[in-house]
């Protein structure tokens, strides 16, 4: 997603795989994108938080114009094209996904600091649970708020020195369409970059 940064630095999601009726949207807030993870997870995805429409079909990075399961392709990530209705297959490949952030929102602008600092500490209980040997961040904003990064400093997507609960870190550019700082081939090349740095 892409919007305003979130503030500088300083409940689990529900279990269900099945899709939500459209009327729901009047009680999106109530609702929670379920993880795709099983033991044995190698690279844990995070996204900031869900969409609109992720959270009423119930699927990651569901967005018309989102382009993470073409880039999962093409990058050679997974070996055949996927779409978000397949995020429960992520386990087959040792891939995870979850959120920062469980609450959906149409954009990141109308979320506040109160939900990052409760969702960095849900997503530490996560990674100790879990122990993925990579955790990699959907969107250079979100590094920048997990690790307090001053949005002036230059980030390189990529492995990066720093570790989150003893798992490596990694940064991919935000795969929106809205997201016009990368080109789709340099974002294709950070995910395949991704790959060979895959335990």
């Amino acid at each position: 997603m892409q919007g305003k940064r979130p503030p500088a630095r300083p409940s689990s999601p529900r279990r269900s795989n099945r899709a939500r009726p459209s009327d729901s949207h009047a009680d999106l807030s109530t609702l929670r994108l379920t993880d795709r993870v099983r033991p044995g997870v190698r690279v844990l995805f995070v996204g900031i938080n869900p969409g609109v429409r992720s959270a009423l079909i119930n699927h990651h990075f569901a967005g018309h114009s989102n382009r993470f399961w073409k880039l999962l392709f093409d990058s050679g990530l997974v070996p055949e094209p996927i779409a978000c209705a397949d995020d429960d297959r992520l386990p087959e490949w040792g891939f995870g996904i979850t959120n920062l952030i469980p609450r959906p929102t149409p954009g990141i602008d109308t979320l506040v600091a109160a939900d990052y600092h409760a969702g960095l500490v849900e997503l530490r209980r996560k990674v100790r649970r879990w122990k993925p040997r990579v955790v990699a961040l959907v969107g250079v904003t979100l590094y920048r708020f997990v690790f307090g990064i001053p949005p002036r400093e230059p980030v390189a997507v990529g492995e990066q020195r720093d570790t989150f609960e003893g798992a490596r870190v990694f940064v991919l550019p935000n795969p929106s369409g809205r997201n016009a700082n990368f080109s789709y081939a340099e974002m294709r090349a950070a995910y395949a970059a991704l790959g060979s740095h895959r335990p």
